[in-house]
């Protein structure tokens, strides 16, 4: 079974499984009402995508059908999404989409169905460890489109039912495979944008579908000097330098948001930390480190690697300590940890240390 967004790469990611071989049914994802739900049209999972998916669907001879998983999509992605800015966090909605509805929700329909793998278009690759005989998750072989900081979350049972079949593959090559196969969704532009948020921004996604009304208050720096005003507190995030009025010039960067007094705190610095709090740890291999142990993590998708110290904990926690500090990350971002290509884990920010 492949999942189908209608994109180039879960395209190109069917018809090539198609020629290894493999039965293949595509399966695209009703995730939400554009209409209702104020979204892009056209955006990742839109109507006009599930259309693209069915037409290459169609022209390699692939089975082809729309699941509705719009009310786990509702409970897993969308609410999660809204209590995260409701609670001062900045949440990623992507990474929500993969743990819980393509890789558990789909990947169980997948198999209850009888298939054998449940494949998608993502950049990065899964191998045997020689030794161990586990499975192992690494990145892409194209740096600049691995994706593998969305997948930190999968376990040794979601690997083994798992093919990523663009893993070994550049961007260009796939879209040299699908001009080969003469696919119209080949130039297709990818999305870059939060799939059910709608036209008007998420300023107006939260004040109409979240009930966020804009509360300005005062901005203020470190000392506690009023500069200016914000708009309301949950349209900001740490490290964020725009979308606030202050009277002195710049620039200033958001450092604490202070719920009690609705206030923001503003530097001239960009705040930093040495080390963070996770929850929601989870692990790619099946026995959890039992002691402290270097890696390399990532803030954010695309980010600098930075040389850290995780230390594990119990029911989900750990910590991560910095060999030098970074930029503070904000609460409800993912840190994904690695050793070389191998994603060892991941987990969610839960607490900051600033310098």
């Amino acid at each position: 079974m492949v999942a189908m967004s209608g994109g180039v790469d879960s395209s190109v990611a069917a018809a090539l499984l198609k020629d290894r071989g493999f039965k293949v049914i595509g399966v695209g994802l009703k995730l939400y009402d554009e209409v209702e739900g104020g979204a892009r049209e056209g955006s990742c999972c839109g109507l006009r995508d599930l259309e693209d998916a069915r037409r290459v669907a169609h022209a390699f001879s692939i089975p082809f059908y729309v699941l509705n998983f719009k009310d786990v999509f509702r409970k897993a992605v969308v609410q999660p999404f809204i209590e995260g800015y409701l609670n001062g966090e900045t949440p990623n909605p992507c990474l929500a989409c993969n743990r819980v509805v393509k890789f558990d929700a789909l990947l169980r329909f997948c198999l209850t169905l009888g298939a054998d793998y449940l494949a998608t278009g993502h950049y990065a690759r899964v191998e045997t460890d020689r030794e161990s005989g586990e499975f192992i998750l690494l990145k892409g072989v194209d740096r600049r489109k691995d994706q593998s900081y969305f997948l930190y979350m999968l376990g040794q049972e979601e690997l083994s039912r798992i093919l990523f079949p663009l893993g070994g593959m550049t961007k260009e090559r796939t879209r040299a495979v699908a001009a080969r196969l003469k696919l119209k969704v080949r130039d297709k532009k990818e999305s870059q944008d939060i799939c059910f948020v709608g036209r008007e921004g998420l300023d107006s996604f939260l004040a109409r579908f979240a009930g966020i009304a804009h509360r300005p208050g005062p901005v203020s720096d470190v000392l506690g000097r009023v500069l200016g005003q914000h708009r309301g507190l949950p349209f900001y995030t740490l490290g964020q330098r725009r979308g606030f009025r202050v009277d002195s010039p710049g620039p200033w960067f958001v450092v604490e948001k202070d719920r009690t007094r609705n206030l923001l705190i503003v530097d001239r610095r960009p705040p930093l930390m040495d080390g963070v709090c996770l929850r929601e740890v989870s692990y790619t291999r099946s026995t959890p480190p039992s002691d402290s142990m270097e890696v390399v993590v990532v803030t954010r998708y695309h980010g600098e690697e930075i040389p850290a110290v995780l230390v594990p904990g119990e029911k989900g926690l750990a910590e991560m300590m910095f060999s030098r500090p970074r930029q503070a990350v904000a609460p409800g971002q993912a840190l994904v940890f690695y050793r070389g290509d191998e994603v060892l884990g991941g987990g969610i920010v839960e607490e900051r240390g600033t310098l």
